[in-house]
């Protein structure tokens, strides 16, 4: 896994890449994204229904996690290393407070400590070495000091368990191809005083059936079925977790 990953976004070449192509309409990660979005906005509301939380996301990219959330949150923060990344951002409309931060050292502090808090976490953790996952965890912390601040929201968009270990297999070593499984968040985020209290998976398919035509719309298909049958999140290559700090399970769930 590379360490230098933080790297890969600090032009604007491949910021723009990121945006239009990756997430082009139609495309793998904008299915991925119309569904994630639909699933942060019910989970903000049944989990905060007496206050909306402040949300800070960690590594936030060109703010699709904050736009997301948009009307449902009382104020937003966006961390990311990359000053291109937050200018897109912002291009772009996004609702929050911008901070740019040093790609290493001691962790950011969180830029409020107001509570409920909302911590988001969405294409990080996968492609980054240890020494960032637990720098990002341990921001979450800050923000979340314990079980009644609010909720750590955080994606895996490389299950180890799903169909896409068969093209990690081909790629390993490549940053591209990492993995994480279920087991591996849960310790993760058990060092760092978390507990996952939900899991949701968001596409069984890989990109590829997405990127072949005719076989678009039968993706779409089999993964919005999938979505409504249990267990299923287990074998998903995308899969959301939510987690908040150990101690009494909240009743919203």
């Amino acid at each position: 896994m590379a360490s230098n990953y933080a790297r890969v976004f600090q032009n604007t070449d491949a910021v723009e890449k990121y945006e239009h192509v990756t997430y082009a309409p139609g495309s793998y990660a904008s299915s991925i994204n119309a569904r994630q979005r639909a699933y942060l906005r019910d989970l903000v509301r049944r989990a905060f229904p007496a206050r909306p939380p402040v949300q800070h996301d960690f590594a936030c990219g060109t703010g699709r996690a904050i736009r997301s959330l948009h009307g449902l949150v009382r104020a937003a923060h966006g961390y990311d290393t990359s000053v291109d990344m937050l200018a897109k951002a912002a291009e772009l409309g996004t609702q929050a407070t911008l901070h740019p931060i040093p790609a290493d050292g001691p962790p950011p502090l969180p830029a409020s400590a107001e509570q409920p808090a909302l911590v988001t976490m969405f294409r990080l953790l996968l492609n980054v070495d240890p020494a960032v996952r637990d720098r990002a965890l341990t921001f979450a912390t800050r923000a979340l000091p314990d079980a009644d601040a609010g909720l750590l929201v955080l994606e895996n968009h490389g299950n180890a368990r799903s169909l896409r270990h068969l093209r990690a297999r081909r790629h390993r070593g490549s940053r591209w191809f990492a993995e994480l499984s279920h087991q591996e968040l849960d310790r993760l985020l058990h060092q760092h005083g978390f507990e996952i209290i939900e899991r949701r998976g968001f596409t069984m398919l890989t990109q590829g059936w997405y990127e072949r035509r005719g076989l678009r719309p039968i993706a779409r298909s089999v993964d919005a079925a999938a979505r409504l049958l249990p267990g299923t999140d287990d074998y998903a290559v995308n899969v959301v977790y939510v987690a908040q700090r150990i101690a009494q399970l909240r009743s919203w769930q």
